[in-house]
């Protein structure tokens, strides 16, 4: 067996390989990996966790974190402000689940308007 080193030269992964499979990470995805935020909500709370974590945690809706990495390739967003709307995302998701679980017996649709809002203007370009 003959290893062939990559020249750098753009290759095509094989099939099913696709990005999850190759062992080289994008600078900016590195750079997801390695910043860190100090969450004090919900199941973080108490933990330094990765913006890459927390993109693909449940508070963050799939199109949601496409549009942020989009933007982020694009260097329309900088790391800190990726950094800025996922943990704002995730602290309101959190204290939106909080305070429903404590008015259980009132529920109103204030919440959900608040969500919808904040999902609107991400999308706004």
């Amino acid at each position: 067996l003959i290893a062939v080193k990559n020249s750098g030269k753009h290759t095509v992964p094989a099939a099913g390989e696709k990005d999850d499979g190759s062992s080289k990470e994008e600078p900016w995805e590195a750079a997801l990996k390695t910043t860190v935020v100090d969450m004090e909500v919900g199941e973080f709370q108490g933990h330094k966790v990765s913006v890459w974590d927390l993109l693909h945690s449940k508070y963050i809706p799939e199109e949601n974190r496409k549009e942020l990495l989009e933007l982020y390739q694009a260097g329309e967003l900088t790391l800190e402000q990726v950094k800025t709307v996922v943990s704002t995302i995730v602290a309101k998701a959190e204290a939106a689940r909080a305070e429903q679980s404590a008015r259980v017996s009132s529920p109103r649709a204030e919440m959900t308007t608040t969500e919808a809002e904040h999902t609107h203007h991400l999308q706004e370009d």
